[in-house]
């Protein structure tokens, strides 16, 4: 991006390799301010004519930019007695306008960038300062403002993130791109990130529809992208490694992705070949999601079309998730949509827990019911995953690895007792909306979620039976086909009504590829029996309209209960 201030829709990205400003006057007197009033009155046009209208009062809209902005200079200077201007005539109405101008800035999605070369070793120590710098900046200019105006100072300040939201430094990494993916050639890697926590977005789309297609086309086929419109997140997913190419018109999808998805170093990206590839926000002809194998180069590539309704997280976790478990089952591995456990007990016992469900099962609600609940001989609980996990078999027995550091859950499913204990570095996402408001909470490192985890349960998640408890089959075969099935009573999250079903609860790689996941279920379910972990089913109630208050917490004393003795 060359361009010192872009804004789009409700997204801001300011770029200090372009224009850095050191003083309230070098920023009040930049292009980029310009800019960002110029973005202001263009929204007074349609959301408060009657302010409009004053400020303009018949000029053009660039002659009262420009006769704002100078105004706006000499308060910086001088007192306000000293500024003769029709503007400061109602001094509670200007005052009321640069109240409105702040408050309008902070609410775009803000995010600050600096660009370094390849040869550039290590990270730029002082991008962080230069973010608070400008965080600085823009309070000063408001403050400075706004406290002349109204002719005192204030008694009251409240140091909000006036600047930016989160700032990423973008390295030219120069890896070898595959024949056929020249479009990919000098688009920026996220190198480091900094996330201005806790940090609330407002995307403008709050479920997910449709599904994640499989299709023959390469996206690839005669494609180009503009460089400037690109930056690339290196994602670490679970042991993969996967390239996730953001349009900057949804970069905070890819700021977002640092809470969920280990960021891989250049080094890691230099010396790993590419499990997978994915598009975020291409432009092109079709409104789908798709995703396709590359058979000469022996990788997977996804596709999400440039529309609002990506702003939704969902699109851009699934996707990934997708071609993950693709991968996995390749090579032999079963995904588990699903969340892990390991409950650790006095006397140093550890229980693996995983509950198996589709969206909106109950799974992580489980979970946190469990911590509610309480034990004398409970120690903790750690979250291995929380929402995809892939199960193998190693030195003979039962095992599974996460794929994210983090978890993407409804914030009202979360009470104080819950077991994600980070709260205070999330993100947020439309945290006043009633229509699942989300939160993306880091929950593990890396290290930890690659580990070969042992399971001594596997229960399904069924919110959509009215009873309590749960159930534990005296073999895994007798509960294999309610796995299969993956039943559930939709409840908002996705745009599905009533009670429905998805292959193996899993419309993220399973579902597309039958052929491929059928014998691994076969497999894995005699597995279960050979290893002696104990296979059943959870009623967590959360599908019913009607049930007892505490249903999910005598669910979760009972699984308690189970795993105790």
């Amino acid at each position: 991006m060359k361009q010192a201030l872009y804004i789009k829709d409700n997204t801001a990205i300011i770029n200090f390799s372009t224009f850095f400003a050191q003083t309230t006057d070098e920023f009040i007197s930049s292009d980029s301010f310009k800019k960002m009033m110029s973005h202001y009155v263009t929204l007074l046009k349609t959301e408060n004519r009657e302010r409009y209208d004053w400020l303009t009062k018949g000029q053009s809209e660039s002659e009262a930019l420009n006769q704002l902005v100078k105004v706006l200079k000499l308060l910086l200077v001088l007192d306000v007695e000293e500024v003769q201007h029709p503007l400061l005539s109602d001094r509670n109405r200007f005052n009321a306008m640069i109240e409105d101008w702040y408050n309008s800035w902070r609410q775009l999605q803000r995010c600050s960038v600096i660009k370094i070369s390849s040869s550039h070793s290590g990270q730029v120590n002082n991008f962080i300062e230069a973010d608070t710098k400008f965080n600085a900046l823009i309070l000063a200019v408001y403050r400075g403002i706004q406290e002349k105006i109204q002719g005192h100072k204030n008694r009251v300040y409240r140091q909000l993130q006036a600047g930016t939201n989160a700032s990423m430094v973008l390295k030219d990494v120069r890896w070898p791109i595959f024949e056929g993916y020249e479009a990919l050639k000098g688009i920026p890697f996220v190198d480091s990130m900094l996330i201005r926590a806790p940090l609330l977005l407002h995307p403008r789309s709050s479920k997910r529809v449709g599904s994640f297609e499989p299709v023959l086309v390469n996206p690839f086929n005669g494609l180009t992208l503009d460089r400037e419109e690109w930056f690339c997140y290196p994602a670490k997913v679970g042991s993969l490694l996967i390239l996730i190419y953001v349009h900057i018109d949804f970069t905070f999808s890819g700021i977002t992705n640092a809470n969920l998805f280990e960021l891989a170093s250049d080094e890691e990206v230099l010396k790993s070949k590419p499990d997978g590839i994915v598009l975020f926000g291409l432009k092109d002809k079709s409104d789908e999601c798709t995703y396709t194998y590359d058979e000469k180069n022996k990788m997977w590539v996804g596709k999400v079309p440039y529309q609002t309704r990506i702003e939704y997280f969902g699109y851009m976790k699934k996707m990934v998730l997708t071609i993950h478990n693709v991968i996995m089952m390749k090579n032999g591995w079963l995904p588990i949509h699903g969340s892990m456990i390991n409950v650790n007990f006095k006397g140093g016992r550890k229980v693996g827990v995983v509950f198996m469900g589709d969206s909106g099962a109950g799974k992580s609600e489980t979970i946190e019911a469990i911590q509610m609940c309480g034990h004398e001989d409970l120690v903790s609980m750690d979250v291995i995953f929380d929402d995809m996990g892939s199960f193998h078999v190693e030195d003979g027995q039962l095992v599974a690895q996460g794929t994210e550091i983090g978890a993407f859950i409804r914030l009202d499913d979360l009470d104080k007792g819950s077991p994600y204990k980070t709260m205070d570095r999330s993100i947020f996402m439309n945290p006043e909306s009633t229509v699942n408001a989300r939160v993306v909470i880091p929950v593990n490192t890396y290290k930890e979620i690659v580990k070969n985890h042992k399971v001594d349960y596997f229960l399904y998640a069924n919110n959509y039976v009215e009873k309590t408890g749960l159930l534990i089959a005296e073999h895994a075969a007798d509960l294999k086909q309610v796995f299969i099935e993956g039943k559930r009573m939709a409840i908002a999250t996705t745009h599905e009504t009533g009670l429905s079903t998805t292959y193996f609860a899993n419309p993220f790689g399973p579902m597309q590829n039958q052929a491929l996941c059928d014998p691994l279920i076969e497999h894995y379910f005699k597995v279960l029996d050979e290893t002696h972990v104990k296979t059943g089913e959870v009623y967590t109630g959360l599908g019913l309209k009607e049930k007892v208050d505490n249903h999910l917490e005598l669910t979760a004393q009972a699984v308690l209960n189970l795993i105790h003795d």
